[in-house]
């Protein structure tokens, strides 16, 4: 061991002899400790949110959406759906028509969002089936083709989302008419399309956006109703690794031709995640503030060090110690106390995620969850300790630079 480093250890305690630090020493690890614990917290929160959001988002839609340039959906998705299924690192894929439409009841009208959808594949790309509460997605397979004989045919199945079925007070069992705005041309004008469906199922997706403004019908139902004939509006993809989404959506366009385009769940949610991404930086950097207080006081703290040690300090420059090794001397006690303070900061920063997670209660039938989603990264955690440690050694410069600057025959005139 260097004999800076005794030095800067003896310097950090108390001016008694029993072995315990000075309170000044323990107010600036204190306030390191509390700052990059308060960092971690706040990290992990918002860590924990982005990542429930983003669960949330592709529980009800797919990793990659392929459609085509034109927007005349897509005829041989069939072939097309194969080929898709041959990309590298695709698990699956299944073809969807995407239109909007109005529910109405007695209760009244609502437009919403109208997906057709292929019973049999969807449950392997999206989380439909896992968020279902009532009812099954086979459930549509009761009428997946329409009949010659319309009039004795029962209606055709639906699914909708829990605070759709509660806006319009329908239940499973119960029946809603579909309205599309395209329907056909009469003396009047365009003539809207109307059909009677029956509730089959309610899923509950936890976004407020999808589980008032969504339903599904079987493919086959929603190319008769929309009049598409054997056209579907696109294929959905799931990937094997979300973050590997865009590479492949590239690869997906070059196998397929120019003809199709391919966006990944970063495109199609870009602004809502560049935002998340902003504010979780923004808070990085206000909350560093917390640090930069406490470095206040390891200014302080070895201000008070140099002018308390001025004799000290002339001495061991009588002795030969060079200005260098008077200035690492004070640079380890900042490096000290806020090395300390991460080491007790990072075990504090846990236990309050950890109570923030299971003590802390949210009301589900606001927030849509119940406890605080807490998700603490490495990369975090290690970027709070470096800028911890790091604004701890920035601290010490002015202080090391003073006793490195002193000179020993005015330290020693009156002594």
């Amino acid at each position: 061991m260097s004999y800076e480093l005794l030095i800067a250890l003896r310097y950090l305690k108390a001016k008694r002899r029993h072995r315990t630090i000075s309170l000044n020493t323990a107010i600036s690890i204190g306030g390191v400790t509390l700052g990059v614990a308060a960092l971690i917290a706040t990290l992990a929160v918002m860590t924990g949110f982005n990542e429930d959001l983003r669960d949330k988002i592709l529980g009800t839609n797919s990793h990659i959406v392929v459609t085509d340039h034109i927007g005349e959906g897509l005829k041989e998705y069939h072939d097309t759906t194969e080929r898709i299924r041959k990309v590298p690192h695709v698990v699956a894929a299944t073809p969807f028509i995407y239109n909007q439409v109005l529910l109405s009841t007695s209760s009244g009208v609502h437009g919403v969002v109208l997906r057709g959808i292929d019973p049999f594949t969807e449950g392997k790309v999206t989380q439909l089936e896992k968020n279902l509460v009532e009812g099954s997605i086979l459930d549509l397979l009761q009428s997946e083709a329409p009949s010659s004989d319309a009039q004795n045919q029962p209606p055709p199945g639906i699914i909708l989302g829990r605070e759709l079925s509660n806006r319009l007070a329908v239940f499973v069992g119960d029946t809603v008419n579909v309205v599309s705005p395209g329907g056909t041309p009469g003396p009047l004008g365009i003539i809207p399309k109307i059909r009677s469906f029956r509730v089959v199922g309610i899923f509950q997706a936890g976004m407020y956006e999808y589980d008032s403004s969504l339903a599904y019908v079987h493919l086959a139902i929603a190319q008769d109703f929309f009049n598409l004939g054997k056209t579907v509006t696109g294929v959905e993809v799931k990937v094997d690794d979300i973050f590997l989404a865009g590479q492949v959506s590239e690869k997906i366009e070059a196998d397929l031709g120019l003809t199709y385009r391919a966006r990944d769940w970063m495109e199609l949610n870009r602004n809502l995640f560049s935002a998340l991404k902003l504010e979780k930086i923004m808070m990085f950097i206000i909350l560093v503030l917390i640090i930069l207080v406490a470095s206040f006081n390891i200014v302080g703290t070895l201000t008070m060090i140099v002018i308390e040690k001025n004799r000290e300090i002339a001495i061991l420059k009588a002795m030969g110690a060079k200005n260098p090794s008077i200035m690492r001397i004070f640079m380890m006690d900042g490096l000290i106390i806020g090395t300390i303070g991460v080491l007790i900061g990072i075990p504090l920063g846990y236990s309050f995620c950890w109570g923030i997670e299971y003590f802390y209660t949210l009301p589900a039938d606001v927030y849509y969850i119940s406890h605080i989603p807490v998700k603490i990264r490495t990369v975090d955690i290690v970027s709070v300790s470096l800028a911890a440690i790091g604004i701890s050694f920035l601290a010490t410069l002015y202080p090391s630079w003073q006793a490195g600057k002193l000179r020993p025959a005015e330290a020693l005139r009156y002594e």
